[in-house]
């Protein structure tokens, strides 16, 4: 345990877990950051405004991972009650990763079943999030960023499952910030490195490693939870 009471080694894995899923951004959000970037004006388009404006779109976005984050810990906290209501939610998160890895590695499409929870909330915030454009400075940038971040999204769904078994907000909005922050290199890419770094991370080979990565993290998870590692005893 770092002096900040937070985990590194899950933060870690938080991270890379987002930097993995990089395949997954680029196909769902770098479409929308090609289209953010060519709303504003052909005036407005140095480079400088430019930067500014693709980290605000990012900074708001992780800002709502971190809220969405903070809430579904909140919410394992209610839930979690009991030494057996731990347990299970703590399965549920390992499960949940395992699952994200079957969808990276593109073994098993299950996640966009998942993927559609949230699109009742997401029609009422798409026409708020269309209201901000064409963005032309930061501020406007970050909201518009803090709209897209509650986009369906099946990865980002697995992420909220590991912060509901965490019931700690702090750590909870620690894990969805470690996991927006991985995500970053493949959204804020431009050009050759952007085509350089979609072909590496969409490559079977990166998209099995990195599957299997996850899942033997999650089997680990599993692991702690059998009896002779949690201190729980049946019966």
């Amino acid at each position: 345990m770092d002096p900040t009471g937070l985990d590194l080694p899950p933060l870690a894995a938080a991270f890379v877990f987002g930097l993995l899923g990089g395949a997954h951004c680029i196909g769902m959000c770098g479409g929308i950051m090609s289209a953010l970037t060519f709303a504003v004006p052909p005036s407005m388009r140095h480079p400088a405004r430019l930067t500014g404006l693709l980290l605000g779109y990012n900074l708001g976005r992780i800002a709502s991972y971190m809220i969405a984050g903070a809430l579904a810990a909140a919410l394992g906290t209610l839930l979690s009650l009991t030494a057996p209501a731990r347990l299970v939610l703590q399965g549920l998160a390992a499960l949940m990763l395992i699952l994200m890895a079957l969808y990276i590695a593109d073994w098993w499409k299950g996640l966009l079943r998942v993927e559609a929870l949230g699109r009742r909330l997401w029609r009422h915030l798409e026409p708020v999030g269309r209201r901000l454009m064409p963005v032309v400075r930061v501020p406007q940038a970050v909201a518009l960023g803090a709209v897209w971040g509650w986009l369906p999204c099946g990865l980002v769904y697995s992420m909220l499952a590991w912060s509901l078994a965490v019931a700690d907000p702090l750590h909870g909005a620690a894990l969805m910030v470690a996991f927006g922050l991985g995500t970053l290199p493949a959204l804020l890419a431009t050009g050759l490195a952007a085509r350089q770094l979609a072909g590496l991370i969409r490559h079977p080979a990166t998209r099995t490693l990195a599957a299997l990565s996850i899942i033997a993290f999650a089997l680990w998870q599993l692991w702690t939870l059998l009896p002779v590692h949690s201190g729980f005893r049946a019966g």
